[in-house]
């Protein structure tokens, strides 16, 4: 400033002139060094910092440079010139360090949420974040940084301590509590879920009162985002899934096993003892043949053993249709290529009631997906309503229309209308 005053005051202007010309003189050359640090800051130390980062062998110096991080911190080398030049302009030297010194809290502020969001996108990159989620750390962190860069920010505009303001934050705490009630609940809620290892990323959980049935897509400090099999996103608070109950079937998807448990009521006024002729045509099914003679070599040793008159069907023991049913079941679900033969496989019969008997079937599919075990669970009982009139068995249902039309036509027919 004194050189250009000083080169200045030759041409012989007043003294109110040279000051008025020297400081617009130094502004406009403070401007074109900013505007020259900015330039080389850009387009020299940035381009150079991408080729490096591009042509290493690491990944998470791509993830920092893709979060604009050196870009936004590129935006302090102005500031930093403009501060310490304030000295220049001694009227205004305050009011110039305190703007560019708020300006250079900002960018620091903006520098260090960029590396935060950078750390959680390196960090999803690992597997253990599906199960170990941080995404509800991270916006406590930022939480933090806003408050205590606003303070920062206050504090250098009225020119006061820090603490000072901190303490009569003090007094607000309970306002505070209020306002942040719900990042509090979903802070304790997501050291609970991750903790116990309740819910990940990826999980597929069950919970009605949010109407919610899909994949967790996100987990974050207020909320954690479900994809329903409908395509659409119900949002659950976090503390929720502490305070009531929802149904995880990450289990399910983790055995490889996925369970199919059903009925097929069948008939009772169909079940009967087994004739000598459907013996002999049980024979002939592959998963029956060793079955029914093995059955056959034990009922006529017990039989005979205890002299029991076999004219009478009901005396000693026989082979009855549903029984015989319920093995072949069995038997063509321990050949099925899709059951999952290491799990729990069971044929059984439930109480009969008033829709007859129920046959349950209990087994797991060996593929979880969805389509794959509908398509499954339906071939299955598609074959068992087609084989059980094999077996002299009907499956029960209540009448229709069409049989009630069906039994007048036949009244009426028999009385020769």
């Amino acid at each position: 400033m004194e050189f250009i005053k000083n080169q200045l005051d030759g041409y012989g202007m007043s003294e109110q002139t040279i000051g008025y010309l020297s400081n617009m003189i130094m502004v406009v050359f403070i401007a074109v060094v900013c505007i020259l640090a900015n330039f080389i800051a850009k387009k020299i130390v940035l381009k150079t910092i991408i080729h490096i980062v591009h042509n290493n062998r690491y990944t998470w110096d791509n993830i920092i440079l893709e979060k604009k991080v050196f870009h936004k911190l590129s935006h302090l080398v102005p500031a930093i010139i403009i501060y310490y030049s304030a000295s220049t302009f001694l009227p205004y030297q305050a009011l110039i360090e305190k703007a560019a010194l708020t300006y250079m809290i900002i960018v620091a502020i903006a520098v260090f949420n960029a590396l935060l969001n950078a750390f959680d996108a390196i960090y999803r990159s690992f597997e253990i974040s599906k199960i170990r989620p941080i995404k509800g750390y991270i916006q406590v962190a930022k939480i933090v940084l806003f408050i205590v860069g606003g303070i920062v920010v206050i504090s250098n505009l009225i020119g006061q301590n820090p603490l000072i303001i901190l303490s009569g934050l003090g007094a607000l705490s309970a306002v505070l509590m209020l306002i942040f009630k719900d990042s509090i609940l979903g802070l304790v809620a997501g050291v609970q879920l991750s903790s116990n290892d309740m819910v990940r990323v990826g999980d597929w959980i069950e919970m009605p009162k949010y109407n919610a049935d899909g994949d967790v897509i996100d987990i974050t400090l207020n909320t954690v985002k479900v994809r329903n099999f409908d395509k659409t996103i119900t949002m659950i608070p976090s503390y929720a899934l502490i305070s009531d109950s929802f149904k995880n079937w990450r289990g399910m998807q983790v055995s490889g096993g996925r369970r199919i448990k059903r009925c097929i009521y069948i008939d009772t006024s169909s079940i009967s003892f087994c004739t000598e002729e459907m013996i002999e045509e049980f024979k002939k099914i592959h998963y029956l043949t060793e079955y029914v003679t093995t059955r056959l070599d034990e009922i006529n040793a017990y039989n005979l053993e205890r002299r029991i008159n076999t004219e009478s069907k009901v005396n000693g023991r026989q082979l009855t249709n549903v029984g015989v049913f319920r093995e072949y079941i069995h038997q063509y679900l321990r050949n099925h290529p899709k059951i999952h033969q290491e799990m729990t496989l069971i044929v059984r019969q439930l109480a009969p009631g008033d829709n007859g008997l129920p046959l349950e079937i209990y087994a797991f599919s060996n593929d979880t997906n969805w389509g794959v075990y509908e398509s499954v669970q339906a071939d299955i009982f598609d074959h068992i309503f087609a084989v059980a009139p094999t077996f002299g068995l009907r499956a029960f249902q209540n009448p229709t229309g069409h049989d009630i039309a069906q039994l007048k036509e036949s009244t009426q027919f028999s009385r020769g209308y």
